[in-house]
């Protein structure tokens, strides 16, 4: 299956340190041909760490995706029946926003736009970076696994030794899992061993 043509929504949280990883992937839909409808939450336009400034990280995706972000829960609610998507992908997805979303709370963009293309009945996929996976959030992490039209990019264990319970995304595997959710079928192995994956 191509994505071109498809109208996929992606939407950035907090997890900083995740974001080298996940533009290149963004990068590739669009040379694929894909409309990519970038979304990001408060805490990527307001916060700036070692890892870049916020203004920054937003200059860089709307320059890659050629479109202006959805910041606020007001533009994002049009994802729904006006503006739909053809997938939605949360990349990466931390901790408190997989909580929130598992739990059914809409405070941010990114979760009014998964909130939304679930209302369409279409697939939300979600690559995770939470240092809390098999931990206290590890009952949130199953609840979306069982849940309708979520889907997951693989992911692991990145640092099992110094951070047992921290899990993140192979973030080179995001089309793949695109395409598998499009389908309606939820690319396996879900669980890989990630701190051995340098893609």
């Amino acid at each position: 299956m191509s994505l071109k043509g498809k109208r996929i929504g992606f939407g950035l949280t907090g997890s900083h340190c995740t974001y080298d990883a996940v533009m290149p992937e963004i990068e590739k839909l669009v040379n694929e041909g894909a409309e990519v409808v970038p979304v990001v939450t408060f805490t990527v336009q307001t916060t700036n760490t070692r890892f870049g400034k916020g203004e920054d990280w937003i200059e860089r995706i709307e320059t890659l995706t050629g479109n202006k972000v959805i910041d606020s829960i007001v533009k994002a609610e049009p994802l729904g029946p006006k503006m739909p998507l053809d997938c939605m992908v949360v990349a990466p997805m931390t901790g408190v926003s997989m909580s929130k979303f598992a739990n059914a709370m809409n405070d941010s963009p990114v979760l009014m736009a998964a909130k939304a293309t679930l209302r369409n009945q279409k697939p939300v996929v979600l690559g995770i970076s939470t240092n809390d996976a098999l931990g206290l959030n590890g009952v949130n992490l199953m609840r979306l696994m069982s849940a309708k039209n979520v889907y997951f990019i693989p992911f692991g264990q990145d640092d099992p030794e110094s951070k047992p319970n921290s899990m993140v995304a192979r973030m080179g595997m995001l089309r793949e899992t695109i395409i598998s959710a499009i389908s309606g079928q939820q690319l396996q192995p879900v669980i890989v061993e990630r701190f051995r994956d340098d893609a």
